[in-house]
């Protein structure tokens, strides 16, 4: 299987995952693997620091797709492909309107900001 088609399963599979974390039946080692993948793709701590070039994003290109491979292979394949034929009806009729699930990361986005110009002395 090529990079391409890695990526393009690596796609489909992520909205699969999101769907099976809120299924009871899904173990909990896949949802801590999740929540671990999560934390790491949003954090704004790395391993290894985007700044430095071309290593420091070889780190979310190799580490990210590891975690999510992992989360992928405690999900029981019964319940991950019931997970893949409900992800792809999301798409049907366009893409999912919940746009309040960004709220958080907003947040996030919006206290950082706030702190960093404080730090810095631009607000006072």
């Amino acid at each position: 299987m090529g990079l391409k088609e890695r990526a393009r399963k690596l796609k489909s599979d992520i909205p699969a995952v999101y769907i099976a974390l809120k299924k009871k039946e899904t173990p909990v080692i896949a949802k801590v693997f999740a929540m671990i993948t999560i934390i790491y793709a949003l954090s704004p701590i790395d391993l290894i620091p985007d700044f430095i070039p071309v290593i420091g994003l070889l780190d979310d290109i190799i580490l990210l797709p590891i975690l999510i491979a992992i989360t992928i292979k405690f999900i029981p394949e019964e319940i991950l492909s019931k997970c893949k034929i409900e992800a792809e009806n999301l798409w049907i009729s366009g893409k999912p309107k919940r746009w309040y699930f960004a709220i958080p990361i907003l947040l996030v986005w919006i206290v950082l900001i706030f702190l960093t110009l404080k730090l810095f002395g631009k607000l006072q």
